[in-house]
């Protein structure tokens, strides 16, 4: 019972940390929306004045701004969306290179709350950090693959990849660890 409260409150934290980063990337896209208009008139007003360095450095802060909220995926699952967004962005911005592809059904068998790709995403760029630079990747491909749902997380590694029986073993102790067992549990939920 303690096991299965731990997984529950992990579970939970997973999911409102995911939720609080799709948040934050839809307000950020809500609020450039917004201001479009806005930024299209200063723009031209600086150019009405013939302005040109004026328009440049301000297209220049615009584009830094916008940046920070990199739209790598459009899937058509705005869960999934945010999600990889927010993490390939997060990997990208540490300099890991990645190389990523996502093809999302229309109708998902899984449910976004079963979905564990923030944490397998989280994994990867946790295992590159300890890893020199010039030897780091991620690699996320998410397809429909033979009437399953496939979803491929690798990553470079400086540890030893260690398996008791089936599972595999994290060297995370205390509140720690559990993403790889949920990742079982869902993967035995699902039949895969």
């Amino acid at each position: 019972k303690q096991y299965e409260k731990s997984m529950l409150d992990y579970q939970n934290r997973m999911l409102s940390q995911e939720m609080e980063e799709v948040k934050t990337i839809y307000k950020t896209m809500r609020g450039w929306r917004h201001d479009y208009h806005n930024h299209m008139q200063s723009v031209k007003a600086y150019l009405a004045e013939e302005n040109t360095a004026g328009a440049q450095a301000y297209l220049d802060r615009l584009e830094t701004d916008l940046d920070q909220v990199r739209l790598l995926f459009d899937t058509g699952n705005l869960n999934v969306d945010a999600i990889l967004n927010a993490k390939i962005s997060l990997a990208l911005e540490r300099e890991i290179p990645c190389h990523y592809k996502a093809t999302i059904p229309k109708q998902l068998s899984v449910s976004d709350i079963d979905l564990v790709i923030g944490n397998l995403i989280d994994n990867a760029v946790e295992a590159c950090r300890d890893v020199e630079p010039k030897s780091q990747f991620l690699r996320l491909y998410i397809a429909p693959m033979k009437q399953q749902f496939y979803i491929s997380v690798s990553n470079a590694t400086n540890e030893l990849v260690r398996k008791l029986d089936e599972d595999y073993i994290s060297r995370k102790r205390g509140d720690h660890g559990h993403g790889l067992k949920r990742i079982d549990v869902m993967v035995e939920k699902y039949g895969g």
